[in-house]
């Protein structure tokens, strides 16, 4: 596959709690040079970010995040407040406590709900599949299905785990067709790239590629 077809695919990711504005502006200037996708950062640096770079690449930042359990509202304030500062993308973290009580329907309420605060941009559910049961995968797949999201996602990078092969193959055969794949957490190398694109994910989450492009070593999400 080619290197530029994976970057186009790339959500250049900088997510960690230390993050200076010297490190965004760099996964920016990276993240324009190279045609990533976007760049995924804290919520404090999206308007920030935005004004930096414009129309020259999509700002994706995060909601509920990393542990899923704010209430519903504050993910709607969250939302509401990235989408007015500049984000294109907004990636959502589950209530995972809310689906392991079977609690779907308010799962899939809070899905709908943050979607309506996204004001048409687009919307990523992260599920954290490394907590998740195969049965609760499935489930997700079908509520994220119904919900008017955009994305379905593996992984924060901040749990146990992150994305798999087998989780991306999972994803694919239980999904809607509409709903498209990211892949988040773990990809470390080219391969790793390669095989989750083919596998049917349609973005990834990660920092590496970037790196393994540049001939830096690829540590991080």
């Amino acid at each position: 596959m080619d290197i530029k077809e994976i970057l186009s695919k790339v959500d250049h990711t900088l997510l960690s709690q230390s993050a200076t504005w010297n490190e965004i502006k760099a996964i920016c200037d990276d993240g324009i040079k190279y045609g990533c996708a976007s760049v995924c950062i804290p919520p404090s640096y999206v308007k920030k970010a935005k004004d930096y770079v414009g129309n020259s690449l999509k700002i994706c930042t995060v909601i509920g995040f990393p542990n899923g359990y704010s209430t519903t509202a504050v993910k709607c304030f969250e939302a509401a407040e990235a989408v007015k500062e500049g984000a294109d993308e907004i990636d959502m973290v589950i209530n995972i406590g809310m689906l392991k009580d079977k609690r779907y329907e308010d799962v899939l309420g809070e899905i709908k709900a943050i979607k309506d605060s996204c004001s048409g941009k687009l919307l990523k559910v992260i599920i954290e599949t490394c907590l998740l049961s195969e049965e609760e995968k499935i489930k997700m797949c079908e509520i994220v299905s119904k919900s008017g999201a955009d994305y379905i996602k593996t992984s924060t990078g901040f749990s146990t785990g992150g994305a798999t092969r087998e989780d991306i193959a999972l994803f694919k055969a239980n999904v809607e067709p509409h709903l498209n794949i990211k892949a988040a957490g773990g990809i470390a190398s080219i391969k790793d790239a390669e095989d989750m694109l083919s596998l049917g994910a349609n973005r990834l989450g990660t920092s590496r590629i970037v790196k393994i492009v540049k001939n830096e070593e690829g540590f991080g999400y």
